[in-house]
């Protein structure tokens, strides 16, 4: 691919123009808006974790919930069921009302949903808002990354979406020390669940004071708060040839933001090839086992035998750390090492992760009494986090956020979140089955297995995106779809409606 030295944050316009170039911590502002945009990402961990250990207490009030794994994993799922209608619907959210409002109205839903669980009498009722808590989040993990990446200056826009998967890793880490922390209090759970709130209100409360996009105030002809926005992030040397690029591109990207619809991502072959790629990589984050290790960790670690709530919290919330530190040293080799690269040794690792932890519950199984085994499963999952956090954290949702042309680029991230969320509900329903059915040792040596179908899939479809601009990436998959020739005279849409 022929890089354009003209284009605003490019390579070649980089290596002109070497003073211009963003690093991460150079501007206050665009790292204030990313960590106050990644506050959608901690409501997304803080549910994610928050509910393993509160389902402990859980069973614990409600005998009908001890008594059946389906009302586990319910009460688990129901939030997933929730996301993936709010994914769903937060593609065409983000496009038609922009993402400051999105990420508003998911606060809304989220807070409500955290009060209805604190408040249920029944464990039906506690699902219910399980269900509203899912519907926020679904619309909150859309709009994140889309948001921050679309601020964001290429060079550094790996590293500053990967702080929103930070803030992830971070929200599930507080969710297990605050579950630590009110195992004593009454009302445990109740409290564990409710306090969700407060960030949803905190987020609610800066988003009102944030801009809006401007790539999406550029779209709907509003270049005067996006040139206002654009000046704070970027110096004045470079700033107009940003307004003056993103001009140029606004007529085209309006043209075809007339003709979006759901059936041009599958029309179009450039558009479903990346779609391709991004809901694929979405997948392959849930099936390889993520949310298994997060959402029934302190389960896993009693079924390794560790029986003590209170401990198996304790190691869970090392676990969670873990992930949270593995994410930093991800926002800095996103960046540096680039997708693809760091996606594979993610994976590598997650594979040999895999086969200790199902070997682990194969030896106990055979019926050994030591208890060696239960602690080799709690370091399998220590190193499968330590893997995972790095690469397969964040990689699926960065290049998700950089990967679609802007008229597509809402629709095709809520599309990928809901496979995401669809996967994701597909592990979390069926985990405990599973392992009761084959047993732990077998579940796990299964996402071993599609952890190496994920490793092929990524050598074979997922370019390298690594500090190339929007129209860069765009520029890869019409060169994949017709060849270096084909896309320098074929547009994006037309070419999509011959296919």
């Amino acid at each position: 691919m022929t890089l354009d030295s003209s284009m605003p944050g490019s390579s070649g316009y980089l290596d002109l123009h070497p003073e211009r170039k963003m690093f991460y911590f150079k501007n206050p502002y665009i790292l204030g808006l990313t960590v106050v945009a990644g506050i959608g990402g901690l409501l997304f961990g803080y549910d994610t974790g928050v509910i393993s250990g509160a389902l402990l207490y859980i069973k614990d009030d409600f005998e009908v919930v001890k008594d059946s794994s389906f009302l586990q994993e319910t009460i688990v799922s129901m939030a997933l069921v929730g996301a993936i209608i709010g994914a769903a619907a937060g593609g065409w959210i983000n496009d038609s009302y922009g993402r400051k409002k999105a990420t508003l109205l998911a606060d809304v839903v989220f807070a409500i949903g955290a009060v209805v669980m604190a408040a249920a009498p029944d464990p039906y009722v506690l699902i219910l808002g399980r269900l509203l808590v899912g519907l926020g989040v679904g619309v909150a993990s859309v709009t994140a990354p889309v948001y921050i990446a679309e601020a964001s200056p290429s060079e550094i826009r790996g590293g500053l979406v990967s702080t929103n998967v930070l803030m992830i890793t971070g929200g599930q880490f507080l969710s297990y020390l605050i579950n630590l922390g009110f195992t004593e209090v009454p009302g445990t759970w109740r409290w564990m669940l409710g306090v969700s709130a407060v960030p949803a209100v905190i987020q609610f409360t800066l988003m009102l004071f944030l801009p809006e996009s401007p790539r999406w105030l550029f779209l709907k002809n509003d270049k005067d708060k996006a040139i206002d926005v654009m000046s704070k992030i970027y110096d004045v040397g470079r700033l107009q040839d940003e307004i003056d690029y993103l001009s140029s591109q606004a007529e085209e990207e309006q043209r075809k933001k007339k003709s979006v619809s759901y059936l041009n991502v599958f029309r179009s072959k450039e558009i479903r090839l990346a779609f391709l790629a991004g809901a694929g990589l979405q997948a392959f984050q849930q099936f390889t086992g993520i949310n298994t290790v997060m959402y029934y960790s302190p389960t896993i670690v009693q079924m390794a035998g560790i029986q003590s709530n209170q401990l198996a919290l304790l190691l869970s919330l090392i676990v969670a750390a873990m992930n949270a530190a593995g994410t930093v040293l991800g926002i800095y080799l996103i960046d540096h090492f680039g997708r693809k690269k760091l996606a594979l040794s993610s994976l590598s690792g997650v594979i040999v992760s895999l086969v200790i932890l199902s070997g682990a519950f194969f030896f106990q199984s055979s019926g050994s009494t030591s208890v060696i085994y239960g602690y080799i499963a709690v370091i399998g999952l220590a190193l499968y986090i330590g893997f995972f956090a790095p690469g397969m954290g964040p990689v699926p949702w960065t290049v998700n956020s950089e990967i679609y042309p802007e008229a597509y680029r809402g629709i095709c991230g809520g599309m990928s979140a809901t496979v995401n969320w669809i996967s994701n509900l597909i592990v979390a329903q069926t985990f405990l089955s599973v392992a009761e059915s084959v047993g732990t040792g077998a579940t796990f040596l299964i996402l071993g297995v599609v952890a190496v179908i994920a490793f092929i899939f990524v050598i074979v479809y997922l370019p390298e995106t690594k500090g190339l601009t929007f129209e860069e990436v765009e520029r890869i998959w019409k060169e994949r779809a017709w060849g270096s020739s084909g896309c320098n005279t074929q547009s994006l849409l037309e070419q999509g409606d011959e296919s």
